[in-house]
């Protein structure tokens, strides 16, 4: 064990493995998560795996959430950023999240540990790039609808098209 290197109790660290489709196979993820496990903590942490899973459907996630969030777990361990989430808008929501409950998440492959300063420095770079991101959608959006209104293109729906029942 490396000097100054946080060792976690097993059964408080979840390893979680996704993949998106039934072609493939989360056992890559596993076995890197294993090794870092070995390295990392004392006993044996718990294995998640997601397969099939969709933007709106990740049930195994969603389990893994809800025991950090009643305290259950100290660190979450993921072999890539892209395998916890799906946009970096749900990374950083999230990455904040957990790090205000104190439970650690872990990247091996990108060698980020968000319960470090230096995870902490990422954590807002990450938030930057996202505002970044949003400005930037929100600038072509309005530029967008500038170019339509010029063009003399109507907004909206067109007329006639709702029904005509009064919404509440």
């Amino acid at each position: 064990m490396e000097a100054g290197r946080m060792v976690f109790r097993g059964e408080r660290v979840a390893l979680y493995a996704r993949v998106s489709t039934s072609e493939q196979t989360t056992e890559n993820q596993v076995l890197a998560l294993k090794e870092w496990a070995s390295r990392n903590c004392e006993g044996e942490p718990q294995i998640y795996e997601e397969n099939e899973s969709t933007k709106k459907t990740r049930p195994v996630k969603e389990e893994v959430k809800r025991r950090a969030r009643a305290g259950e777990l100290d660190a979450i361990v993921f072999v890539r950023l892209d395998r916890w989430g799906r946009s970096l808008r749900e990374l950083v929501v999230e990455i904040e999240e957990f790090s205000k409950l104190r439970v650690a998440l872990i990247s091996t492959e990108d060698n980020l540990e968000f319960n470090t300063p230096a995870g902490m420095l990422h954590i807002h770079l990450l938030s930057a790039f996202t505002e970044f991101e949003r400005a930037l959608i929100s600038t072509r959006t309005k530029e967008g609808l500038a170019r339509a209104i010029s063009q003399g293109k109507t907004l909206g729906r067109p007329k006639g098209s709702r029904k005509k029942v009064r919404r509440r």
